[in-house]
Parts: structure tokens; C-alpha cells; sequence
């Protein structure tokens, strides 16, 4: 429930509990005085209607309508109104509603109601044929009485009047004598329902307020671990799932911030372990060479040979961690073109297999034969991808009769290469990290598989970069295959799929 549907609510509670007390405390206050409610009617409705011809007929009465028919008898039947039995019985009717009749003339009082029988009474009445006054009262001390007069004239032509009477003395006094019990119910209602909507609104509000706060203490300590308890589903809510979101996106920042950190130290680490390597093999053999070791040509020779070759690491090191990192930082451009994927991974093969052949590996490309298939790619990356994940394999090679097949296929509309070998395999474990910057399955980092670790993470980021992915499957003593999709295209032009590849 929303906190403006809560105040909402709260108000009309607010507005209307505190007179249903009000109510309830008049209703108690009759019931205990009267033993009935009758002093509610006579509080909230001292005029009502009552629809029966009869007076005797009615089952309750109201001195208004009596009044009424009085009225109406004087102008049309005035001998009824001279009936003592009539009259007698209207009195008693009314008496039942503290109510009475008093009647006179110029002369004389011809009736006194028995609930009326007080001289102090007739006095305070007003003279016969008087006019009739607006609210007219008596007030006789501890008394009070709201009148009615009539005046008629007699058959005689003598000027009668009737008066009404009506006792409101029982009222006055249980309102004068519940007073501060009625004002005390009252008050009691609008501090219990002001106070107790106060207290459970607030706290609806202030403690989803204290747990943001408690975790805005604990973010400003740098603990981001604590998560965010959202108990509401209010605009507070809402704040608190924005600051949860908020805390895990600083956490993921922290952490991405350690991390690269850690890459950091550990790429220094590796950069200074890798370069150190070869420049103190390259500064051995040039002092050896000064020092007149070398003494004949050959071994001349093969002092220069080494030299180049360590130099030879030394830039390929440098140039994988200049391509990573502008991989990484997303500068490096790429150039897609539709390429005819079988003849293109022969020509690869072709090129790395004079490299390799020393080593004894062969690299067999399986399925030539094969229709057209066409890829959008990048040549010069996609060379790059299938040069290092073959280096991989040729590097861990632990057999003299070492095999690398290249095998293509067609899933939906992405084609699949696979690169296998028969080499020592990869452990399940260290399965999953294969791919990222600086990771070695050979943690020794030895010159014989030695490298720059980054071969397999630049391939993944450019397969990426293509909208492919890349994975690797392996047991350990059974081989390793590393496969990758490319997305197929129609035909050699490409029939305009090269503009709309999404990268």
C-alpha cells in the first residue's frame, strides 16, 4: 500500500472513529439513565413524524403532530376539544413522552395534566390568546419545558388556549451530569486514534527510513556486503530497492576494481618475468660473444640464432599485449568481408603447417570437399584466432606423433570450427579459466610452453567482436578441442548481410 493511500486512509479513520465514540458514549449514557436509548432520539431528533389518524393508535407519539390534530380539531370540530375524555386521553398519550396539556380560559384553568401539576408552571405560561413566541421555554429552577399554545375560539365565542408542554429537564440534566464523561470519551477517541495512527504510520515509515540509514552507515564504512531488507512495497520501497540495486552495482565495482588490480600486479608480474627471461638470455650470449667465447663461426652462429629468437619472443610478446589491450578498451578496428571459410582455413593450414612440421605435428583440415560456405569476418583477426589456438595446441604437445584437425560445420545460421588435438589435455578444473588474460595451465611458466598467457583471451575477444562465441572441451590424457562460431552468410557479396551485422 502506497504511503499516500495510507495517510488517506488514516485521515478518514481519524475523522471518523472519534464520532463513533461520540455516538456510542450518548447511546451508553441513555442506557445507564434512561435504561433505554430514548435520550439519543431526543438529542439528535426532537421533531420526527408519526402518520396515524389515531392518537390512542399510535405506538409512539410525537407532541408535534399531536399538536397538529389539535390544530386541526379546533378549526373544523372545536366541541372536541371541550370532550373531557378526549382530552384526558391525549394527556395520558402524552404523558408516556414527558409530555401534558394544560387548558384555560379568560377565566379559569378547565385542565391540568397530573405530570403538569405545578402551580409555578401555570404561572410562567403566557396570557390566553397571547401570540405565540419564537422557541418558547420555561425555565422553573432545576425545570425546563419547551411549550406549544394554541388559541380558539368556543361555540360561546370564548377564547380558549391549549398548551403543550414538553419536559426537556430529564435531558438538560443527564447531558449537564454526563457531560465531562461524554467530553472525556471524546477526547480518549481522538488521542487513542490520532496517537495509535500516528505511531503505526510513522513507524510504517521511520524504520524502512532506519534501515536505509543503517545502510548508508555501513556503505560510508566501505561494508558492502550487507544487503538492503525491503519490507514495504510503499515509495520507501521502492527507495530501498534502488539503494539494494545501487549497493550491488558498488559492490560489482569494488569487486571489478580488485580485480583488475590484481590483474594488474599480476600482469606487471608476468610482463617482468616474461622480459626478464629473454633479455638476460640476450645479455648472456652478447657478453659471451664479446667475452671471445664464440670462437668459431658455427658457434657464432648459433649465439646469433638464439639472440634472434629470444628477440623474436620479446616482440610477439609485446605486440599480444598491445592487441589485448586495445581489444580491450574496444580501438581496435575491424574489417568485415564475406569469406569463403573452407578455402580460407586451408590456406591457414597450409602456412602453419610449414612452421610446425619440425616439431612433428601434422595439421590435417578434415571434410575438404565440402560446398561453398561463407562467414563475415575480419581475414586478419580470424587468422590471428586460428594461429593461436593452434600455437596452444602445439605448444603443450606431449607426443612425438602430434595431430591438429580442423573440422567446419553448420548449425543454424552460425558455422562452427573446431580445432582439436591429441595432446596431454586439460584438467576439469582449471577448464573454465583457460580463456582469461594471463592464465597458464602451466603455472611454472617455463620457456618450453612459456608465452604471453593472453593467446586464448585475445582469440575469445575477437570471436566476440565477430558476435560469436567460443569454448573448450577436454579430457585430461585425451585432448583438447576449442571450438567457435561465425555467422553464415548467402553468398560471396553478401547480399548487403555485412551492413547489417550486429557486432
Amino acid at each position: 500500500m502506497s504511503i499516500r493511500i495510507r495517510l488517506l486512509l488514516s485521515y478518514i479513520v481519524m475523522s471518523l472513529f472519534p464520532l463513533v465514540i461520540f455516538f456510542l458514549a450518548i447511546m451508553l449514557v441513555s442506557l445507564v439513565y434512561f435504561g433505554d436509548f430514548r435520550i439519543t432520539e431526543e438529542v439528535f431528533e426532537l421533531k420526527g413524524g408519526y402518520n396515524h389518524d389515531q392518537i390512542g393508535q399510535r405506538d409512539s407519539l410525537d407532541e408535534d403532530d399531536v399538536f397538529t390534530e389539535l390544530k386541526v380539531l379546533s378549526q373544523f370540530a372545536p366541541n372536541k376539544l371541550q370532550d373531557p375524555e378526549f382530552i384526558t386521553a391525549t394527556d395520558q398519550s402524552l404523558n408516556s413522552i414527558n409530555a401534558g396539556l394544560i387548558i384555560r380560559n379568560q377565566h379559569q384553568v378547565t385542565y391540568v395534566s397530573p405530570f403538569l401539576k405545578d402551580p409555578a408552571i401555570i404561572a410562567a405560561l403566557p396570557a390566553v390568546g397571547s401570540s405565540v413566541k419564537q422557541d418558547p421555554e420555561i425555565r422553573l429552577d432545576s425545570r425546563f419545558f419547551y411549550y406549544k399554545q394554541l388559541n380558539y375560539y368556543s361555540e360561546t365565542n370564548e377564547i380558549i388556549s391549549i398548551y403543550l408542554l414538553k419536559d426537556l429537564s430529564t435531558m438538560e440534566h443527564a447531558t449537564r451530569k454526563f457531560y465531562p464523561f461524554i467530553f472525556t470519551a471524546l477526547l480518549f477517541a481522538l488521542v487513542l486514534t490520532n496517537g495509535g495512527l500516528t505511531y503505526f504510520v510513522s513507524r510504517s515509515i521511520i524504520r524502512p527510513i532506519d534501515n536505509l540509514k543503517c545502510a548508508a552507515e555501513k556503505i560510508k564504512s566501505g561494508n558492502l556486503d550487507s544487503s538492503v531488507a525491503v519490507i514495504s512495497k510503499d515509495e520507501i520501497g521502492e527507495l530501498g530497492s534502488a539503494f539494494e540495486e545501487m549497493r550491488e552495482q558498488l559492490k560489482y565495482s569494488r569487486d571489478r576494481q580488485i580485480l583488475y588490480e590484481e590483474n594488474r600486479k599480476e600482469l606487471i608480474s608476468n610482463i617482468s618475468h616474461d622480459l626478464k627471461t629473454p633479455i638476460m638470455a640476450i645479455k648472456g650470449y652478447v657478453q659471451g660473444i664479446q667475452d671471445g667465447v664464440a670462437r668459431t663461426p658455427e658457434k657464432l652462429n648459433r649465439y646469433l640464432q638464439v639472440i634472434y629468437k629470444k628477440v623474436f619472443d620479446m616482440d610477439r610478446l609485446v605486440d599480444d599485449l598491445f592487441l589485448f589491450s586495445k581489444l580491450d578498451l574496444k580501438q581496435e578496428p575491424f574489417t568485415y568481408e564475406p569469406v569463403e571459410i573452407h578455402d580460407y582455413l586451408s590456406d591457414c593450414i597450409e602456412e602453419l603447417q610449414l612452421e610446425v612440421e619440425e616439431r612433428g605435428i601434422v595439421i590435417e583440415r578434415i571434410g575438404e570437399g565440402q560446398a561453398p560456405l561463407y562467414v563475415l569476418a575480419d581475414r586478419n583477426k580470424l587468422k590471428r584466432v586460428i594461429t593461436n589456438i593452434i600455437w596452444n595446441s602445439v605448444k603443450y604437445m606431449d607426443k612425438e606423433d602430434g595431430y591438429i584437425g580442423v573440422r567446419t560445420y553448420l548449425v543454424g545460421d552460425m558455422v562452427t570450427i573446431d580445432i582439436g588435438d591429441n595432446g596431454p589435455g586439460i584438467e576439469a578444473d582449471a577448464l573454465p579459466y583457460i580463456f582469461e588474460r594471463f592464465y597458464r595451465v602451466e603455472q611454472s611458466r617455463n620457456t618450453k610452453t612459456g608465452g604471453s598467457g593472453l593467446g586464448l583471451s585475445i582469440a575469445q575477444q575477437i570471436i566476440h567482436e565477430h558476435g560469436g562465441k567460443i569454448w573448450a572441451t577436454s579430457e585430461r590424457n585425451n585432448g583438447t578441442i576449442i571450438s567457435f562460431t561465425l555467422k553464415k552468410v548467402v553468398s560471396k557479396e553478401g547480399d548487403g548481410i555485412a551492413k547489417d551485422f550486429d557486432r
